[in-house]
């Protein structure tokens, strides 16, 4: 019974530090501050474990049509998306490598992110990453899922559009606005 009685009372004087220390403000909420290791580790399994448990759906066309990977471009470019991911032939925007936590490599993402789990981090965002709901922004499903067969072709997008035997698809995103030139 004391065993109990010590526990609960090392959990209420730990509860009591902890709200000390992050409502006291000690905690450095700066964008210019690493995060500890077990910090990134909790907030990291939290969003995927939440992504996983709400995403869902199906893409209502086929996303490796050239017409939605071409609409999908468009629609990465128009939205702003490259001034934090980059593109196949453009650097992210400056202002990117002051976000904490830094955007995501798309390229990872399209390996590691089935395309449900994509559409709904594009509909909903991420709260404290900087990554915005376009849901709530009015931008239509239909878009949004375009958006998300570009991305899940974006690593074989970028290789391609580099080489001579991928000039084709490199002058159809530079007239989708999704390459930059420089």
């Amino acid at each position: 019974m004391r065993i109990l009685a010590f526990i609960g009372a090392l959990a209420i004087v730990i509860g009591v530090l902890a709200g000390g220390y992050f409502l006291g403000g000690f905690y450095s909420v700066a964008a210019s501050a690493s995060d500890a290791g077990p910090v990134v580790w909790a907030l990291t399994r939290v969003r995927t474990a939440s992504i996983a448990r709400h995403a869902g759906g199906q893409p209502p066309f086929a996303l490796d049509d050239a017409a939605v990977l071409r609409d999908g471009a468009r629609h990465f470019a128009a939205y702003g998306c490259v001034h934090c991911h980059g593109a196949p032939g453009a650097q992210w925007s400056k202002f990117a490598e002051g976000l904490n936590p830094e955007a995501a490599d798309l390229s990872e993402v399209a390996k590691t992110r089935d395309a449900s789990a994509i559409f709904w981090v594009l509909k909903n965002g991420i709260r404290m990453t900087g990554m915005p709901s376009f849901g709530k922004a009015g931008i239509p499903d239909n878009e949004l899922w375009q958006i998300v067969a570009f991305v899940k072709k974006f690593p074989p997008v970028c290789q391609r559009a580099t080489t001579r035997v991928g000039a084709r698809l490199r002058n159809e995103l530079l007239s989708a606005g999704c390459l930059l030139r420089f």
